[in-house]
């Protein structure tokens, strides 16, 4: 047993593992009211929908896809609802796995690489190489933006993986030290963990909205 072991937690039946599935518990915790229209939770969500495709908008610009909004929506709510679940106890935290984060930021990137090389390949070279550059360092220029937008999907992938594994062995740790302390230091440690359990919500809300955000500025530099 080491200290990461609380992010690979043993869950099968008959050999079968079933801890990706904490990935669709949301629609079972889905409230009954939610499906109901109006309600008070489907005006929030429609609310926060309207904000976020407002944003996106003006972030991917005139020129993209009519809709297109709506994919990087549901991108920041299927994460956040996957980091939100992982603060619960005994519920597998799979935003944390490089897995989880790998599939959702390799394609999307592959894919604006294909299109954007396909359809627009002299907007992606003039990309390569920032306007003002002299003319000397263009080569290491275009080896830098190379170099950059290959660990993209890395990026993206790590920033999500990295916060979410840092708040909870954070967590972790403070939790195992409780067995050893006095009374009065174990209240204190307590309100400190309920402090870092409202931090660690902020931060699942915080980094689903990064990785959406990251996400369209990448699809708006192929247009």
């Amino acid at each position: 047993m080491n200290l990461f072991s609380v992010f690979d937690p043993c869950s099968s039946i008959y050999n079968f593992s079933l801890n990706w599935m904490s990935t669709f518990l949301i629609f079972l915790l889905m409230p009954m009211s939610y499906w109901i229209i109006p309600s008070r939770i489907s005006f929030m969500m429609q609310t926060i929908f309207q904000v976020l495709h407002k944003e996106f908008k003006i972030l991917l610009g005139v020129n993209s896809f009519n809709g297109s909004t709506f994919l990087f929506i549901n991108l920041f709510v299927f994460i956040f609802f996957n980091n939100f679940l992982g603060l619960f106890p005994y519920i597998f935290t799979s935003s944390s796995h490089l897995v989880f984060t790998l599939t959702l930021s390799l394609p999307l990137w592959i894919s604006f690489m294909l299109y954007g090389w396909i359809n627009n390949t002299q907007h992606m070279f003039c990309h390569l190489v920032p306007q003002g550059t002299p003319s000397l360092l263009m080569p290491f220029m275009v080896c830098i933006e190379t170099i950059s937008n290959f660990i993209r999907p890395g990026t993206l992938a790590v920033r999500l993986t990295a916060n979410m594994i840092a708040g909870h062995l954070l967590m972790t740790l403070l939790g195992n030290t409780g067995v050893s302390m006095s009374t009065m230091f174990v209240s204190i440690l307590i309100i400190v963990q309920i402090l870092l359990l409202t931090l660690e919500s902020a931060v699942s809300i915080i980094q689903a909205y990064v990785f959406a955000v990251l996400t369209t500025l990448y699809a708006s530099e192929i247009n």
